[in-house]
């Protein structure tokens, strides 16, 4: 099945080494191009996402937050908690630049799940409203083998997509940035987006689907009317902005959609993830690639390959909130 989205260019096969990287573009638009990507082995993420890696707090296969698989390699300075320049709110503003091609626009970025919810077991096992039912505050998330956290992965990813859309000009949110012990809880997460009239909401995360599983897929929000939850007005926003991200991460990462879910689309309808069903403004979620299987963990282990995961969110929503 092809995947048809703006900005999108349709995955190539896997290349060999002694095909020059340019020669990508060359087949960029072939129509059966999609058909060897399905040959490739994909992805899926955890916790509020709802991929098989999120866990409560307590119940973590590694019960610990690990240090970032690349090491130090073009990593993101985190945020000291002595800076005045960060913030201890949930919601982490960020100077734009004074001008720019994004100049006026607000997005937000919600890094998945918080490395301290290993931690606080009792506060993010508390069941909060999610429209159509009450479900889990949040969860740790999953983690590579290893032990690199998709917590640590979530924040790395989004902290270099900010600098991205800062340079252009746009003003960027956080619903956490490793300020605070625990959370938000999914409610929180959408809630943040909400105040902000956010342009555009992304949520990073990563998966925790079996070995063999790979690949990368957008989660869309479905058409929900129910209790505190009203879905309806931003379906066909979320699904152009997530058909943009796709694209956009596609170009940039070389990955293939996920072969495990989405029928090879990279795209997934899903009704119940309490921050898409609560926010009113555009969102989506990003599932990364699957931190359980060794290929898809060795890329996002790498910093380098972080840093094209960045480019290619950041890619998306520049091209959706220009449109």
């Amino acid at each position: 099945m092809s995947y048809v989205g703006p900005d999108f260019d349709p995955p190539q096969p896997r290349r060999s080494p002694l095909r020059r990287p340019l020669v990508v573009a060359a087949a960029a638009l072939v129509p059966g191009a999609l058909a060897g990507w399905l040959l490739w082995q994909a992805t899926g993420s955890g916790g509020e996402a709802g991929g098989s890696g999120g866990v409560a707090a307590g119940a973590s296969s590694t019960g610990k937050t690990a240090s970032t698989g690349s090491g130090d390699d073009d990593k993101v300075p985190t945020p000291s908690a002595s800076d005045p320049s960060s913030s201890s709110s949930s919601s982490s503003p960020s100077v734009p630049a004074a001008s720019g091609p994004l100049s006026g626009k607000v997005v937000v970025i919600d890094p998945g799940h918080n490395p301290g919810n290993f931690q606080h077991t009792t506060e993010i096992n508390r069941k909060v409203d999610i429209g159509t039912n009450r479900k889990e505050c949040d969860t740790t998330g999953t983690s590579t083998n290893s032990g690199y956290t998709e917590a640590d992965f979530t924040l790395d990813v989004a902290r270099r997509a900010r600098k991205i859309l800062e340079e252009q000009g746009a003003t960027v949110k956080f619903t956490q940035d490793g300020n605070r012990p625990w959370g938000p809880c999914v409610d929180e997460r959408a809630r943040i987006g909400n105040e902000a009239h956010a342009d555009a909401v992304v949520s990073v995360h990563a998966d925790g689907s079996g070995s063999g599983n790979r690949g990368f897929h957008v989660i869309l929000p479905g058409a929900v009317h129910e209790g505190a939850a009203d879905t309806r007005p931003i379906v066909a926003p979320s699904r152009d902005l997530g058909e943009r991200v796709a694209g956009r991460f596609v170009r940039n990462t070389g990955s293939a959609p996920s072969n495990y879910i989405g029928d090879g689309t990279g795209l997934v309808t899903r009704k119940d993830l309490g921050g898409l069903n609560l926010s009113t403004v555009p969102k989506v979620f990003i599932e990364c690639g699957n931190m359980r299987d060794s290929e898809d963990a060795a890329l996002l282990t790498s910093g380098a390959w972080r840093q094209k995961a960045a480019q290619g969110i950041s890619e998306g929503i520049v091209s959706f909130v220009r449109k």
